[in-house]
Parts: structure tokens; C-alpha cells; sequence
């Protein structure tokens, strides 16, 4: 079993998972990156970085209440009166996009899983993640279009991307928002899809592990603070996106992504040959 996470580094951890797990920046690839600065790398649980994104999960879960209630009471009452005409409307359309596009997130996810931590721990393949993410970010320069959802074909599109996304670098916030505005979502749309879509993925990693509670235990209070930590910078970073998608800034973190991502190619690169 992985050795206990420090205090200090479970904040560090929670602090750069709140505000990359919605930034389009990869909370996986910063994650990554600062548990080798830190250290702890090669012994941090799998239950740590599960924690870290309940934390986001709670975050998304509040800013996102007057969504979820209202989509909750018009399914509740679509179910129970015509289910043809709910299945028509807004609200009916954008909770079977989530469904059907969760489907091929986690069969992806799933085929990903075993790879993913090994990814995590090189750091060229970080950065040609990064250099993706920065491509589809600044592809949202153009605009969306004016849907306020999406048909179950490019609902489906957009969940195998984000399934795609597990890979560390790539930014599932950015990849998701940027093709949902690539197949005609509006920016408010695609950023409310693609938040919403995070939820069951989330919600459906923690539920698994479940499996791991003696890891858990084994966390103490550097988990708990890991994830009060991520959950306060989460909902302070998702408000702050949040107001830059809806002035069409969204494609400007393109100005991080790019040089960073070439430094770690080129970093690797320079190590190679030396």
C-alpha cells in the first residue's frame, strides 16, 4: 500500500486540482506534475487523486443546483405525463445527451484506466496532451454556433472525447466544450453540457472507489483536507470560467497550454539527447 500524503502536500494537491479541474489546462497533467515536484509521485493512491475530484464533484454539484433541480422536476414530470413531448424538449434533449454521451465515457475510460497512471509519470506524453488541449481551446476563437442542445450522435461524439480525456494533458473541460461548440453548441451551451456531463463520470469513479476503503482510511486528514481544499479553490475557479466562456474568452488559455506543452515535449527531448 502507497505511504500516507503529508498535510501540506494534500492542500497543494486539492488547490491545483480545484482550479485545473475546470480550467481547460488538464487537471491530470498539473496534478501529475506537481505530485513530482512534490515528491510523491511514484506513492500517491489512487484513492487520493479520486478524493481530489469528489472535491471538484461537490463544487460542480453546487454551482450547477438550479440546473440539476430544474432538469430533475421536468424528467420527474416527463416520465409521468408525455414522455414523447419531454423527450422533444430542451430539458428532455440535454439529460439524454448526458446519458448517451456518458456511455462511451466510461467504456473508453474504463480501457484507459490501466495505462493512464504510467502515462502520468512521463513527461513528453504530458505535453503533446497539453498541445492538443491548447488546439481545441483556441479552436473555440471561431465561436459556436446557436444550439441549446445537442442530437444523440454528437452527443455520443462528445463522450467518447471526453472519454479520450482520461490521458494526462488533456483537458476534458477544453476538449468537451470545444467540440460541443465545434457541433453547434452556443458557449453557455457547451459549458453547461460539458459540466453536467462531468457529473456522472465523477460521480461513478468515487462510487468504485468504494472498493479501496482501507486505502481511504489510510488517508486520515490529509484526504479530508485535499478535498475541502479542492472543493473551495473548484467552486472559485468554475464561477470564474463561467463568466469567461459567456464573453467568449474561453479560447485564451490556448497562451498557457501552448508553451507549456512544448516544454515538457522539448524538456524530454533535451533529456534524450543528453
Amino acid at each position: 500500500m502507497p505511504e500516507p500524503i503529508d498535510v501540506g502536500s494534500a492542500a497543494i494537491l486539492g488547490a491545483v486540482q480545484g482550479a485545473t479541474e475546470f480550467l481547460p489546462v488538464s487537471s491530470s497533467g498539473h496534478v501529475a506534475l506537481t505530485s513530482m515536484l512534490l515528491g510523491v509521485s511514484a506513492d500517491m493512491p489512487l484513492s487520493m487523486v479520486v478524493l481530489l475530484h469528489f472535491g471538484t464533484l461537490v463544487a460542480t454539484t453546487a454551482v450547477f443546483a438550479k440546473d440539476l433541480r430544474a432538469l430533475a422536476a421536468s424528467t420527474w414530470d416527463g416520465l409521468r405525463g408525455d414522455r414523447a413531448a419531454y423527450l422533444q424538449s430542451e430539458h428532455g434533449r440535454i439529460v439524454v445527451g448526458v446519458v448517451v454521451a456518458s456511455i462511451p465515457t466510461a467504456i473508453i475510460g474504463l480501457a484507459l484506466e490501466p495505462r493512464v497512471e504510467d502515462f502520468s509519470k512521463i513527461a513528453w506524453v504530458i505535453g503533446l496532451g497539453l498541445l492538443a488541449s491548447a488546439g481545441l481551446v483556441a479552436s473555440t476563437r471561431r465561436g459556436g454556433g446557436q444550439k441549446a442542445s445537442l442530437s444523440m450522435t454528437h452527443a455520443l461524439i462528445v463522450g467518447v472525447c471526453q472519454g479520450i480525456a482520461v490521458m494526462p494533458g488533456v483537458s476534458r473541460s477544453g476538449t468537451t466544450i470545444a467540440v460541443a461548440m465545434m457541433l453547434g453548441l452556443s458557449g453557455p451551451a457547451a459549458f453547461r453540457f460539458s459540466f453536467l456531463l462531468s457529473l456522472p463520470a465523477v460521480a461513478g469513479a468515487t462510487v468504485l472507489s468504494l472498493r479501496h476503503t482501507d486505502e481511504l482510511a489510510s488517508l486520515g486528514v490529509a484526504g479530508v483536507v485535499g478535498a475541502i481544499v479542492s472543493t473551495v479553490v473548484g467552486l472559485a475557479a468554475l464561477i470564474w470560467l463561467r463568466n469567461l466562456v459567456d464573453r467568449g474568452r474561453f479560447w485564451m488559455f490556448c497562451v498557457y497550454l501552448l508553451p507549456l506543452g512544448l516544454g515538457l515535449v522539448g524538456y524530454q527531448l533535451y533529456r534524450v539527447s543528453t
